[in-house]
């Protein structure tokens, strides 16, 4: 099987923001209108997911550390809505990534919401009591293993995007079928591709 466009989906804090994982200059800049920030958990590993697709823990963690290059360098964007593409569209950006941790198998994280377009639509769907789900986009294959989708290796993490979806009484996301068959997408410069490379000798 080709590598596919996966896309999973968890609910963030109640407002779309746990006022404990902000900074208090992030709290000032919050309360004075001159920033917004969202917070929540975006990913868990060795956990199934509403469509039974489990992420290892290896492959979980070695795509947040190649992300995380990303986040360092402010390129970490993703777009308002899931398109069914591997492409990151720059005119429908709509916030920057710009910490992530991990809270035992759950990938927390912070999100700074754009002045662009998309990121004012966001804005005011969050200010409005719209609850709001961060989803992940990657590339890669899976396999069937006693009733469960295993991602496998091959995996690429692409970015996150913010959707709307209906919260499952676990205070996560339920897990929205979404794949399409596509080719490897160029979204990484020749310098993201070797730090990928030199990681995972690292990591090996």
């Amino acid at each position: 099987m080709g590598k596919q466009l996966l896309r999973e989906y968890y609910a963030l804090c109640d407002g779309g923001v746990c006022q404990d994982l902000l900074t208090e200059q992030e709290k000032q800049d919050m309360a004075s209108g001159k920033k917004f920030y969202m917070t929540g958990c975006m990913q868990k590993f060795d956990t199934p997911n509403g469509n039974g697709r489990v992420y290892s823990k290896k492959i979980l963690q070695r795509e947040v550390e190649n992300y995380w290059k990303l986040v360092k360098e402010r390129r970490a964007l993703g777009e308002l809505d899931h398109p069914d593409d591997s492409v990151i569209n720059l005119k429908n950006a709509s916030h920057l990534v710009t910490d992530m941790w991990w809270d035992g198998e759950a990938l927390m994280g912070k999100v700074e919401i754009l002045n662009t377009p998309s990121g004012e639509i966001l804005k005011q769907l969050a200010k409005s009591g719209v609850t709001l789900g961060i989803s992940s986009r990657g590339l890669g294959s899976v396999r069937q293993e006693r009733g469960s989708t295993i991602v496998e290796d091959d995996f690429q993490l692409i970015c996150f995007d913010f959707v709307s979806e209906p919260s499952t009484p676990g205070a996560f996301m339920t897990v929205k079928v979404g794949m399409r068959e596509h080719k490897e997408p160029n979204i990484f410069t020749k310098a993201d591709k070797l730090y990928r490379s030199l990681n995972d000798i690292l990591t090996d």
